[in-house]
């Protein structure tokens, strides 16, 4: 079933070309030339996304987006993107707050718009899987186990490169939680973390991930945003929201210059610090599409470098004695 999407723009043109590159995907488009065709058109339709133009006459887009969120049932859920020539930070800033889904600047970049479109319609039905809450305990557990399953294995099987890259930082950071105290819940607690730590990845092109020579800005740029795309999706599990922490800052820096938020030291969560070196670990033991694995020598004295620059001290210290009590380098990709 195609899903259908409504594009909201009081400009034909515009209307015309996000049509065209939508349907020409397989998506079924409808457009709407103001806010209040919108409101008329979901008092009996439930669209899979709408794309809505900011400055339009009469009812702006931001005004419209209030009144869709005060709607009665479906329809206040429908994720929201969206489009505007004001690239000002203000504007996306005030969308972003107000819920908005994503936010897309015209004149469209059909690779950008379609992809942005794909990305928001994964998340909406990953999210949908994550919708337990009337399971009973033992059954939500049993769902969410397979679900972190099922999504770790999605991710490593984009990337040729890391099979089992997940599995390994999860294994890794529980041993380094174990030996810095955590109780046996909060270990198996940063376990899962670990599993989920890069599902934003899953909204990556396989071209990026496995490409084998230096990525553009661009595409570098789209390999940046995959830890807020994994926090957009894990947010929704309520009973658990440090997955979603993980997922948004195991990229961060103990000196403060990592992404996406620039955090440092002590404003950097906890586990996402015990997840940043455990990553970087793993990363630097396995084969890469543009490079072979680092020795065990070699991994150990980045990490050492890294103290207090990319990563917690404290940690750091803590990997440094696991590695050395490996001397068969057992930690490592197979």
């Amino acid at each position: 079933m195609a899903y259908r999407i409504i594009v909201v723009d009081d400009d034909t043109a515009n209307l015309k070309i996000a049509g065209h590159i939508l349907s020409r995907n397989g998506m079924h488009v409808t457009a709407l030339r103001s806010g209040r065709a919108l409101l008329h058109y979901l008092g009996e339709h439930l669209p899979d996304l709408i794309l809505l133009d900011i400055k339009m006459p009469d009812m702006d887009g931001f005004e419209t987006f209030r009144k869709i969120r005060g709607l009665q049932g479906g329809a206040a859920a429908v994720p929201v993107i969206f489009l505007t020539a004001d690239e000002s930070k203000g504007s996306e800033s005030t969308g972003l707050s107000l819920g908005a889904a994503d936010y897309i600047v015209k004149p469209f970049v059909p690779e950008v718009l379609l992809l942005r479109v794909q990305h928001i319609l994964e998340l909406t039905a990953l999210r949908g899987k994550f919708a337990v809450e009337d399971c009973k305990a033992q059954e939500r557990c049993e769902l969410l186990t397979d679900v972190v399953r099922a999504l770790t294995d999605a991710v490593d099987a984009k990337d040729s490169y890391s099979t089992g890259h997940s599995g390994r930082v999860a294994a890794y950071a529980r041993e380094i939680a174990r030996r810095a105290g955590y109780s046996e819940a909060a270990q198996e607690e940063i376990y899962l973390m670990g599993l989920l730590h890069d599902v934003g990845k899953i909204g990556v092109p396989e071209t990026i991930i496995n490409k084998p020579a230096k990525l553009s800005d661009e595409e570098f740029e789209v390999i940046r945003n995959h830890p807020v795309m994994g926090a957009r999706i894990l947010r929704s599990i309520r009973q658990n929201p440090k997955l979603a922490a993980g997922a948004r800052w195991h990229h961060e820096r103990y000196n403060g210059k990592g992404y996406p938020d620039g955090l440092s030291g002590e404003e950097i969560p906890e586990e996402a610090r015990i997840l940043a070196v455990a990553d970087a670990y793993d990363a630097m033991t396995s084969s890469r599409s543009f490079r072979s694995p680092k020795t065990q020598a070699e991994a150990r004295r980045e990490i050492a470098d890294g103290r207090g620059v990319q990563f917690d001290p404290k940690f750091a210290d803590i990997m440094l004695n696991m590695i050395d009590e490996d001397p068969d380098f057992t930690m490592r990709e197979y």
